[in-house]
């Protein structure tokens, strides 16, 4: 049942993994290539369209313009420029020739002088190399092209030199619409063409050593420009755009053109003109496709591999949930099964880790009452035992009175005998109700109710309970207080003051003081207690809580009390969860507890 489970995973796992490879390889080959030409296009307009803002928004300089089409170029790989209505470039001067017509063919033009942008001419660069051929004062004939008043020239001879420049697209369209070359059609309707004889007056061009327009350097750029302007001016800007806006291949490289008609600052029609290149996405898909054939390999070889430790993955939890089960029969709960999936083993081991949870959670507790119920029996033993040596000496103090009573000896000391027996009955009933209430706090079922209530107030009303005990000792009291608020159970802190103060009473040689003070601290308060006149040894300060502890054995009887008021003080507290503790001063011995402070 096993080896079935893993090996109808491991089939499926591989199929499926195959199948991703499969859709994978198919998407980048095919689908890859339209995706990326779509949004080349989508970023390109979109980027075309803040151009054209751009130029709005500036003046309409040469230099700026170029600018703006080398930054352009720079951020988007995409050639662009601004072109006029009869679609020459906006703000060619830099690169032309001024001719003064002296004759027309035609008739038809009127002008006295023309500009020619070289650019418009197949052979720029050829032209530009050999610019002395246009000096100033050569002879030059133009076959222009007529569009309304404006003539666009696309054919230049220099006969001096024997030269002739042409725009190859405006000529090849003549070629189409006369293919036998029959001039008598040159002024029709079809392509209104003009020759013009003139003389050359001026010569722009860039010194030597200096660049030329960005633009100008992409001569397959200035092709699809000339191109654009021969269907501009034989049909309308319309056709034109529809006919060449696309994408078209040269020199097997793919590029996309865009024709997209705007408005100068003349509020005359004009066109931005932007071309670029699909290349990049050609050759990452033909790059992709060689390392297919490297990567399927690989690939193949990872699913294998994958496929097997994935389906043997699948059976490792129902191992988990075999050894997890074991433990909880050895009663060892410390580990958890983890949960990875929502299926029917994600539920069963949610389930066995409640079960654990819950087996764990009743242990503690029947293992917390057992203890419970050890100290409880531990506590009743001490109590038995603390009253039963306690009681010893009061109880052999009263039968001693009682003998001398019955056998009538000493009837004149009769009254002192019962004193002596009312004193030890008095001092049997204090220390059963102190034995009573050590053997309640240390029991560790007492829980504390907590209140709030100004301290100094407690401090003032214990020292005014004792101090009839501090006059009868002449001792001097000094309280140093503060009104402050903390959070404990009043009766019972009242309890541990009564206890530290009739401790330094009891201690404390008469003549001598006593010293309350309070240090306020950020979230709590510290209380002190310190009695003058005697210390306690250095060895024996840690013992001063135990219970029935004295000092001085030779006063045990004679200072009072039962011995429990310093480890009753300690139980209560370590119930309040506070830190406490006694220390030797320069003149005495202080006591001292924190109390958390009121945050109201």
């Amino acid at each position: 049942m096993k080896k079935g489970i893993v090996f109808k995973l491991f089939v499926l796992t591989t199929a499926l993994c195959l199948l991703i490879l499969a859709i994978i390889y198919f998407g980048q080959t095919v689908f890859f290539k339209k995706y990326y030409v779509h949004q080349k296009v989508e970023n390109v307009k979109a980027s075309l369209e803040a151009f054209a803002q751009n130029y709005a928004n500036h003046d309409n300089q040469t230099v700026e313009i170029q600018r703006l089409e080398q930054e352009f170029y720079r951020e988007h790989n995409t050639w662009v420029t601004i072109l006029d209505q009869l679609g020459n470039i906006k703000e060619s001067n830099d690169d032309s020739i001024e001719v003064e017509i002296n004759s027309v063919s035609g008739g038809g033009f009127t002008a006295k002088t023309i500009t020619i942008p070289l650019y418009s001419f197949t052979d720029f660069q050829g032209i530009r190399q050999g610019h002395e051929f246009l000096r100033k004062g050569t002879d030059a004939v133009i076959q222009v092209l007529r569009k309304g008043t404006e003539v666009i020239p696309y054919r230049m001879s220099i006969y001096n030199f024997a030269l002739t420049w042409e725009n190859n697209q405006m000529a090849n369209k003549e070629h189409e619409l006369f293919p036998n070359g029959n001039e008598e059609d040159w002024n029709n309707e079809k392509f209104p063409s003009l020759y013009l004889t003139g003389t050359i007056t001026k010569t722009t061009l860039p010194a030597k050593n200096e660049a030329i327009r960005f633009i100008y350097s992409n001569h397959l750029f200035l092709d699809r420009i000339r191109a654009f302007q021969a269907e501009l001016l034989l049909k309308n800007a319309e056709e034109a755009a529809a006919t060449l806006e696309g994408t078209y291949e040269e020199n097997d490289i793919k590029y996309k053109q865009f024709v997209i008609p705007i408005k100068d600052k003349e509020g005359k029609d004009a066109y931005l003109f932007a071309m670029t290149s699909l290349q990049p996405v050609d050759e990452a898909i033909q790059m992709i496709q060689d390392y297919y054939l490297y990567l399927i390999v690989f690939v193949l070889v990872l699913i294998l591999l994958a496929s097997f430790y994935y389906s043997k993955g699948i059976a490792r939890p129902l191992l988990r949930i075999n050894q997890m089960a074991k433990k909880i029969t050895e009663l060892d709960f410390s580990e958890k099964l983890p949960i990875t999936s929502k299926d029917e083993i994600g539920n069963l081991s949610r389930n066995i880790n409640e079960l654990s949870d819950k087996l764990y959670s009743y242990i503690q507790k029947l293992q917390h009452d057992i203890e419970k119920e050890k100290q409880l029996e531990h506590t009743r033993k001490e109590f038995i035992s603390g009253v039963s040596h306690e009681l010893k000496t009061p109880l052999s103090v009263i039968q001693s009175c009682l003998s001398i009573l019955k056998d009538g000896v000493a009837n004149h000391k009769k009254d002192y005998y019962f004193a002596a027996m009312e004193s030890e009955v008095k001092r049997m009933d204090l220390l059963i109700v102190d034995m009573l209430k050590l053997a309640k706090y240390e029991s560790g079922t007492y829980k504390i109710q907590l209140d709030t209530f100004r301290i100094d107030t407690v401090i003032d009303e214990s020292c005014n309970k004792l101090s009839a005990e501090i006059a009868r000792k002449q001792l001097s009291l000094h309280v140093s207080l503060a009104p402050i608020e903390v959070v404990a159970n009043e009766l019972l802190i009242g309890q541990v003051i009564v206890n530290f103060i009739n401790n330094a009473i009891r201690y404390t040689p008469e003549g001598n003081s006593i010293h309350i003070s309070m240090n306020e601290e950020q979230e709590s308060v510290k209380i002190c207690i310190e009695n003058t006149g005697v210390h306690i040894p250095s060895e024996k300060i840690e013992k001063i809580w135990d219970r029935f502890y004295r000092g001085e054995a030779s006063r045990h009887r004679s200072t009072g009390g039962t011995g429990l008021g310093l480890a009753i003080s300690k139980k209560i507290l370590e119930l309040h969860e506070v830190n406490y503790g006694a220390s030797n001063t320069t003149d005495g011995v202080l006591f001292f507890f924190y109390l958390k402070k009121s945050n109201f």
